[in-house]
């Protein structure tokens, strides 16, 4: 991940590149209450999800999808060749924290083979920053866990363990 335009000193825009390798899982299904993304294929193909489970789109090196506010999505690398692709959030809110504390996650070891959270606080933490709603468990009851969590999360101060993840003297991460 290579942070491209950072949202750090104004929360209304990021662009993000990815580098995918062959066969990368990216996403699960998942939509962000504010924010849009457009997704943009620099190398390689994309297979996206979009609108209705089942739904699947390729994208190829060149073009670009843009996904508005509510609208389910997921992304992945289904090929044997490598992806890279760019994300443009608006408003980014505080979407590089999420993606950033993700990846520094993984880099740290700090993820399951899905490539989740293995700390459920923070992955309560993060999924909050990224205002995203994943889809599949009931609306109603993943604000209720996730909001819970983050409450216990603010009470034991988890989210100092992420801040670290948060600076941006080194924009590229891998």
């Amino acid at each position: 991940m290579t942070i491209l335009q950072s949202s750090h000193d104004d929360e209304r825009y990021a662009k993000i590149r990815f580098d995918l390798p062959p066969k990368a899982k990216g996403s699960p299904l998942h939509y962000h209450t504010n924010m849009s993304e457009t997704f943009t294929v620099l190398k390689g193909c994309l297979e996206m999800e979009v609108g209705c489970k089942g739904n699947k789109r390729t994208l190829q090196a060149g073009e670009s999808l843009h996904v508005p506010a509510l609208m389910h999505h997921s992304f992945r690398n289904a090929s044997n060749d490598w992806v890279a692709f760019t994300s443009e959030n608006q408003p980014a809110g505080q979407f590089e924290q999420f993606i950033r504390g993700m990846f520094g996650l993984a880099i740290d070891g700090k993820v399951n083979h899905e490539g989740m959270p293995t700390n459920l606080l923070y992955f309560a933490l993060l999924l909050k920053k990224a205002d995203t709603i994943l889809v599949g468990t009931p609306l109603i009851v993943q604000k209720l866990l996730v909001n819970t969590l983050v409450w216990i999360a603010h009470q034991l101060k988890a989210e100092q363990a992420l801040a670290k993840y948060w600076d941006n003297s080194n924009e590229k991460l891998i």
